[in-house]
């Protein structure tokens, strides 16, 4: 499969990513400081909140860019593989 440069959208994730790196920091320098459990808790989810966030701008990407490219090919090989691909990652979601 081809792979596309790295565009702006990737490069806001790249950059969100490593505020998300930055936040996972923050909370270990807590813990260490044991600061209050409600505080890390709280950091936590918003970590959890920034991860599925990036995460769905990925898959809407993904959607959007490469099984659309994939679909509108002539080749068939290729839409099945990527609608494999999203079956797969939607049965490891639960869904």
């Amino acid at each position: 499969m081809e792979f596309m440069k790295m565009g702006a959208s990737h490069k806001k994730q790249v950059n969100r990513l490593n505020r998300i790196a930055g936040q996972v920091n923050g909370v270990v320098k807590m813990v260490e400081d044991q600061r209050y459990c409600i505080d890390i808790l709280t950091q936590i989810k918003a970590i959890k909140s920034a991860l599925t966030s990036v995460e769905r701008q990925i898959v809407d990407e993904h959607l959007n860019h490469c099984v659309h490219k994939a679909i509108n090919s002539k080749k068939k090989s290729d839409a099945n593989e990527m609608m494999d691909e999203i079956k797969e990652l939607l049965k490891r979601s639960g869904l």
